[in-house]
């Protein structure tokens, strides 16, 4: 059975580039927030305002709008209904604070269509956090056990890890078509002109690179649990 010691693991190079761009993703989302929500739109209406009229105007009238602590845990929470957005967002008028509150108010309106992908994602949320822990600590805990029922815990780890990764993967489309909807919402009722709306990309784009980072960084962790199963069986 191969060591792989606290300060060595020739499996990590795997996982560098990936890590390398979560770290890229989550200072550039930070950095472009950051610039625009210096930025106020010229129509002075609040993030929390835009949402109300975008939801309102899908006919969304049961879905409500409420401020929750942190800075960027924005959210749609489809089980109860509510669009919850952060106190940077909520009460700003800022084209950053519009771009994200349209971009939840996006996947409320997903949420209402029906569209497949988020529903898909909503159905495989428990399967990815039983996968998301479950996965390597089976699978580390395999190495410790003789061949048979080792390869066994190996494997199952693997696979309830890949349930994970195809969360991830499932989350790409949710993100990028409410990122779609918002900024065309934005342009097409008139809550963003001209250069706003070039910001309120930038945000939306720089949002959406974090879960391309993150769908990155569980495929290259699986691929690393796949290099770690083969030096073990060449152990063997």
């Amino acid at each position: 059975m191969p060591f792989f010691g606290w300060y060595w693991d020739p499996t990590y190079i795997i996982v560098l580039p990936a890590l390398l761009l979560v770290m890229w993703a989550q200072w550039r989302v930070q950095a472009t927030f950051q610039e625009w929500s210096r930025r106020w739109s010229s129509r002075g209406l609040t993030g929390a305002q835009v949402a109300r009229a975008i939801l309102d105007r899908a006919g969304l009238h049961d879905v409500d709008v409420e401020p929750i602590p942190g800075h960027l845990t924005d959210h749609y929470d489809p089980r109860a209904r509510v669009l919850r957005l952060s106190q940077s967002v909520y009460n700003s008028s800022s084209v950053a604070a519009i771009g994200v509150a349209a971009h939840e108010a996006g996947h409320a309106i997903q949420h209402d269509v029906g569209y497949v992908p988020l529903m898909m994602r909503s159905a495989f949320v428990p399967l990815a956090n039983l996968g998301s822990t479950g996965g390597p600590l089976l699978f580390f805990l395999g190495l410790l056990f003789p061949r048979g029922i080792g390869d066994w815990m190996m494997q199952t780890g693997i696979l309830l890890f890949g349930l994970a990764v195809l969360f991830y993967v499932i989350t790409l489309p949710v993100e990028f078509n409410a990122s779609s909807r918002a900024l065309a919402i934005l342009e097409g009722q008139g809550y963003l002109v001209g250069e706003e709306l070039r910001g309120a990309r930038a945000v939306l784009w720089a949002a959406a690179m974090t879960y391309v980072a993150s769908a990155a960084m569980a495929i290259s962790q699986l691929l690393r649990l796949l290099a770690i199963r083969g030096l073990y069986r060449d152990e063997e």
